[in-house]
């Protein structure tokens, strides 16, 4: 009889064979695959998108048709005001960045000039606490959420990997690695103001090519970057998502309100640009494999994502089983 282990192994074996046997024939049937550039850091510059009609192809409830994958190519979520400037005091960079600022991407705040968040002068006291502590969290607020598998939220969900959008009549969704955001167009209100929910809650309607977005109900757990802006359950955003003709970009322009925190309203924005089958694939942008289906037309789809902990900046790694060993 043949040993239980020698079948497992034999049948894992059979099971890789035919997934890359799989992988080969889509990607025969794939023109090739354009490089977008190395690393997560690859533009400097926000393109400029301007509000108009759409002229581009819609779905069958009448949207704009802007399902597929997209990333933002500036940078991660280590910066929010120097996306390119990486975290400061980052054990893992210590001569910092280099180079001038002004040779890096524009911060993510674009209103006021200066880039800076217009925090009340309490709130930006605890912002400075929460970098200070980024690397060294002594207590549990300085422990960033998405150490602990929590939520991007809005709107840091748009600066960590990239995403999918997909269109449904009536909605807008985003499957984000961090969770999952739904967008309803159907005029309904909002939910009480008593529910409070990481990804907010969101009503949104066309104008021509932009989608807007009054978010409401954010439980303000999640913090926008790694230097530790923040709101409060108080904050009210309004987003635009302003798409180029061709299909390809789109601007995410987001008016953030909050007394309680901030002095004035002030603006975000954060370029995206879309990925398809002509794409490479890699570990943040675009990260999928071509799918297993009878069609013949390729289809690129993303991985289901569990949460590992495994973020260096705090020393956790997810271990399974008493022997198991860190990487």
């Amino acid at each position: 009889m043949t040993d239980h282990r020698t079948l497992v192994r034999t049948l894992r074996a059979f099971v890789a064979l035919s997934v890359g046997a799989t992988s080969l024939v889509h990607a025969q049937q794939i023109a090739p695959r354009v490089s977008a550039g190395q690393g997560i850091q690859r533009e400097k510059v926000v393109p400029v998108i301007a509000e108009g009609n759409w002229t581009g192809p819609r779905t069958s409830d009448g949207q704009p048709d802007i399902a597929g994958h997209w990333s933002n190519p500036i940078a991660n979520q280590n910066n929010w005001t120097d996306p390119q400037g990486g975290t400061p005091g980052d054990p893992a960079r210590p001569n910092g960045p280099g180079g001038k600022r002004e040779d890096r991407a524009p911060s993510r705040v674009s209103d006021p000039a200066d880039g800076q968040v217009p925090f009340q002068p309490w709130a930006r006291a605890k912002q400075r606490e929460f970098l200070a502590y980024f690397h060294n969290p002594i207590r549990p607020e300085y422990v960033e959420p998405f150490a602990r598998c929590a939520p991007g939220g809005v709107p840091k969900s748009f600066t960590w990997h990239g995403y999918e959008i997909r269109q449904y009549p009536g909605h807008v969704v985003f499957l984000f690695s961090s969770g999952t955001r739904i967008i309803l167009l159907d005029g309904r209100p909002h939910l009480p103001p008593s529910i409070k929910l990481w990804n907010a809650d969101s009503r949104g309607h066309w104008e021509g090519n932009t989608l807007v977005v009054d978010v409401t109900n954010n439980n303000a757990k999640a913090r926008f970057a790694r230097t530790g802006e923040f709101a409060s359950e108080n904050v009210h955003i309004t987003e635009r998502y302003v798409f180029s003709q061709d299909g390809k970009r789109y601007n995410y322009v987001a008016t953030i309100e909050d007394p309680t925190v901030y002095t004035r309203p002030w603006t975000a924005t954060i370029p995206a640009r879309k990925y398809t089958e002509r794409d490479e694939t890699d570990g943040w942008h675009y990260e999928v494999h071509p799918a297993n289906h009878d069609g013949k037309a390729p289809i690129d789809e993303a991985d289901e994502r569990i949460c590992v902990e495994n973020n260096g900046a705090f020393g956790n790694v997810a271990l399974t089983g008493s022997t198991a060993q860190p990487p």
